[in-house]
C-alpha cells in the first residue's frame, strides 16, 4: 500500500506537477518583471536654471583615483569578504548543479528529445555539497550574527528551506541514503515547489537580479537609459 501512495506521488510530481510549475514560473515570473516594469518612469532632461554654468568639471586622474578607491571600499568584497566569496561560489553552483546534472538531463531528453549539456556525476555530487555548506554558513549567520538576526524572520528560514531541501534529497537519493522511491519523490515535489515560489518570494533575486540590475545600471551607468526608479 505505501509502495502504491509513493508511486502515485511521484508519477503525479514528475508528470502534472512539474509542468503546472513551470507555467506558474513562466507565468509568474512575467507578472513580477510586468510589476518591476510599471514602478520606473519615463526620464524627463533636467530643468537647470539660466544663471547656472552648463559646463562640467572635468575630474583629474587623482580625482577618478580616489573615486574608484572609495568605491572599492563600499564594495561588497571590501566590507564582507568571506560573505562575498560564499554567495558567489552558492550561486553559482546553486545554478549550474541543476541545469547540468545527468539525470535532470535524461528527464529533458525523454520530454522534448533535447539533449543538453550535463557534468560528470562526481561534479554535480560535489556542487551539491557546496550548496548544502553554504546553505549551513547562511542557516548559522541568521543564527548567530545580530545584526543579521535582527532582520530575519520566520519567513526567511522557510525559504532557505525551500532552496536547500531539493539538494538536500537529491544528493541523498544519489547516494542511495533512505528508501529511494521515498526520496526521489520528495525531491521532486521539492524541486517543484521551489519553481512555485520563486517568483513570489525573496528568492525571486535569482532571476530579478538581472532586471534589476539593468534598471539600476541604465539609472545611475555611463549609458544612461529611458527610464527611472518612481521616487
Amino acid at each position: 500500500m505505501y509502495d502504491q501512495i509513493v508511486m502515485a506521488v511521484y508519477t503525479f510530481a514528475r508528470g502534472p506537477m512539474v509542468w503546472a510549475a513551470v507555467l506558474i514560473l513562466c507565468a509568474g515570473t512575467i507578472y513580477r518583471i510586468r510589476e518591476l516594469y510599471l514602478l520606473t518612469v519615463r526620464k524627463h532632461p533636467p530643468q537647470l536654471p539660466a544663471s547656472l554654468s552648463t559646463t562640467t568639471h572635468t575630474p583629474s586622474p587623482e580625482e577618478r583615483a580616489l573615486d574608484r578607491l572609495a568605491r572599492f571600499q563600499q564594495s561588497a568584497f571590501a566590507v564582507h569578504p568571506v560573505m562575498f566569496f560564499v554567495s558567489i561560489l552558492f550561486h553559482a553552483c546553486l545554478f549550474a548543479a541543476p541545469l547540468l546534472a545527468l539525470g535532470h538531463s535524461l528527464e529533458i531528453y525523454r520530454a522534448w528529445g533535447i539533449t543538453p549539456p550535463n557534468l560528470p556525476e562526481p561534479m554535480i555530487d560535489i556542487m551539491t555539497a557546496v550548496v548544502l555548506a553554504c546553505g549551513i554558513f547562511f542557516l548559522m549567520r541568521r543564527l548567530v550574527l545580530p545584526r543579521v538576526q535582527a532582520i530575519s524572520s520566520a519567513a526567511d528560514f522557510v525559504l532557505l528551506g525551500c532552496v536547500m531541501a531539493p539538494f538536500v534529497t537529491g544528493f541523498c537519493a544519489y547516494h542511495q541514503w533512505f528508501d529511494y522511491k521515498t526520496v526521489i519523490t520528495l525531491h521532486l515535489l521539492a524541486g517543484t515547489i521551489l519553481l512555485i515560489v520563486l517568483p513570489f518570494t525573496k528568492i525571486g533575486h535569482m532571476v530579478f537580479f538581472f532586471f534589476v540590475r539593468l534598471c539600476i545600471g541604465s539609472e545611475f551607468g555611463p549609458s544612461r537609459g529611458s527610464r527611472e526608479w518612481k521616487l
